[in-house]
């Protein structure tokens, strides 16, 4: 009766919605793989709607969304909405065994939520293993009273760009490997839109390149997904310039730049002005950054698009040149991949639009170490030099619950009933030179208890060790404020005299630089079980995460409601899969 409570709520809140000019968006994504063409390679793929990426999902503030998943694919899914806060509804959070069982093959659910609060650019995509990599679409959400009320020039026409990637070997195997500490495998190419632009063997022709048509004098709005495993991306568009205005579906003060950082994870919304001489074609560049030398180094990726303006070549032109050289394409010059200073500076460079209620009183000090252990390969108590490198957090790599998903046993109040349940540390066991050492390493499904509406302040601090990447870190469910970034090890001493308490950036990921730090804080205000995890796909994967338990508050509208009626049965569900 609660559940059949819970979902006449909604309807009701969604009719009161359309009362007062809201609406209920409704989609239907049918999982199922299908065989795509790229690099003259036909490759089976697990896509929505037969499309890669994904459709995307578009919405005013205010509006309830109702999404039918049909899983036709042979893999367990969810789907998650990143970003979306989903106040007091983690159960349509879609993180698999944290909040659900994922949706197993040739069964249906329906995730509804309410987009309040929030305006700009999210995304959605698959969170069982690595199927983000190939499931995945914007989502936009827009002010209620339109283009009109947005606190920048009003854009002429707006532009998904999500840069991804294309995999040629299948997903679940990669996954498999990724958490037995196998991390060599990598995407063929990269992509913007699903298009993995003219640099790679058979893909030397324009049309192998997302275009994007435009007119002279015009101002373009990019909502900017990157939706890689991973990599972040600089993106350039030559002879242009960029102002970014959001990120994160957060307002940022104007800032105009001619590059622009995005981990993964990351949403940023840019103003492209087409003020270009001549009218032509310029390339959009996304290329991937790398660890400094002498850290063994991946292959190179890099994508190009194309802006076109409508001014340049005659038709007739444009024909001949869609199938021949592209030399006549006027290409930016971009950042070494080495560069850390590129992406520290972009993320360094965004505040606030407005001022920001930076809470003064901090009641829980947390410092995670983002780092790499080592495990024997078999369990074996002696390696013998046959070892696994695990991503972790204070020392602790992450497993996933493999019958009961957290959230189902923190409501039923059961969490015992988790074998490998633990605490997991406010700081690493022992605080060591972050740059130097490798400490010993256990696996847990690793929580740390919350009470509602307090205030948490996080240090994150990434090490100088072999594969060793910059660490998107995101908080499902909230969103941070980023206080401050630096390199090096953090100094609680110091280093607190460079908060920004005035404008912080509002950010659901939170970039924590190579060899560096970051220090966020935000309120516990909604209750749940929510993810915290690296959004590399080779961080995460093999337990660069933690999962946080928010009490519930006081009263009936700070309190978890019941699940629906509807929702997933882990019945006969046998968790092989990790998360993403």
């Amino acid at each position: 009766m609660a559940a059949m409570a819970v979902l006449v709520m909604f309807f009701v809140a969604a009719a009161l919605a359309a009362a007062g000019g809201a609406e209920l968006v409704e989609h239907t994504f049918v999982v199922s793989q299908v065989k795509l063409n790229r690099l003259c390679n036909d490759t089976l793929v697990t896509v929505v709607n037969g499309q890669f990426p994904g459709p995307a999902i578009e919405v005013n503030e205010g509006d309830s969304v109702a999404v039918q998943v049909v899983n036709k694919s042979p893999y367990g899914l969810t789907i998650h909405w990143h970003g979306v806060k989903l106040q007091l509804n983690c159960w349509a959070d879609g993180a698999g065994m944290i909040t659900q069982c994922p949706i197993q093959p040739n069964k249906n659910f329906t995730y509804r939520f309410d987009v309040a609060g929030q305006k700009g650019t999210l995304w959605w995509h698959a969170h069982v293993g690595s199927l983000r990599a190939s499931i995945h679409g914007a989502l936009i959400i827009r002010p209620r009273s339109g283009a009109s009320s947005y606190p920048f020039p009003k854009p002429d026409k707006e532009i998904p760009i999500v840069i991804g990637e294309w995999w040629e070997m299948d997903l679940d195997q990669l996954d498999k490997n990724l958490r037995n500490g196998y991390h060599l495998d990598m995407p063929r190419a990269a992509t913007i839109n699903g298009k993995p632009g003219d640099l790679y063997n058979c893909s030397g022709t324009v049309k192998d390149s997302n275009i994007v048509k435009v007119e002279h004098g015009k101002t373009y709005l990019l909502r900017i997904v990157n939706a890689a495993l991973s990599s972040e991306y600089y993106l350039k568009i030559a002879g242009h310039k960029f102002t970014v205005v959001a990120a994160d579906a957060n307002y940022v003060k104007p800032y105009i730049t001619d590059v622009i950082a995005i981990a993964p994870g990351e949403t940023v919304d840019a103003l492209l002005v087409t003020d270009a001489h001549p009218a032509g074609r310029y390339y959009m560049v996304a290329k991937a950054s790398q660890s400094p030398k002498p850290v063994p180094q991946i292959p190179l990726f890099i994508t190009r698009g194309i802006v076109q303006y409508s001014e340049g070549p005659r038709k007739e032109e444009e024909k001949a040149l869609s199938d021949s050289s592209t030399s006549s394409i006027m290409a930016p010059e971009m950042p070494d991949e080495h560069d850390a200073a590129t992406s520290f500076y972009f993320h360094g460079n965004l505040t606030s639009l407005q001022p920001q209620p930076v809470p003064a009183n901090v009641h829980e000090h947390l410092f995670y170490a983002l780092d790499g252990g080592f495990f024997c390969r078999k369990g074996e108590s002696s390696c013998n030099n046959d070892t696994n490198m695990m991503g972790m957090v204070n020392n602790v790599s992450f497993q996933l619950p493999t019958t009961t998903p957290l959230l189902q046993a923190h409501y039923h109040g059961n969490m015992s009933s988790i074998g490998t349940l633990r605490e997991l540390p406010d700081r690493a066991p022992r605080m060591f030179n972050y740059s130097k050492t490798l400490e010993p390493t256990s696996k847990a499904t690793s929580v740390r208890r919350l009470r509602y509406n307090v205030t948490v302040e996080i240090v994150f601090q990434s090490p100088v060790l072999a594969d060793t990447y910059s660490n998107p870190m995101h908080l499902h469910g909230h969103d941070f404020l980023v206080l401050a970034q630096g390199f090096g090890q953090y100094n609680a001493e110091t280093d607190v005299a460079t908060y920004n308490l005035l404008d912080p950036p509002v950010r659901n990921t939170v970039h924590v630089p190579i060899f560096g730090w970051a220090a966020v804080r935000f309120v516990t205000n909604n209750p749940g079980v929510w993810f915290l995890h690296c959004h590399l796909g080779h961080h995460s994967s093999s337990g660069m995460a933690a999962a946080f338990v928010v009490e519930n508050g006081p009263t009936l509208d700070s309190t978890l409601p019941p699940p629906p009626e509807d929702f997933p049965s882990c019945e006969n569900y046998n968790s092989r899969v990790a998360y993403e």
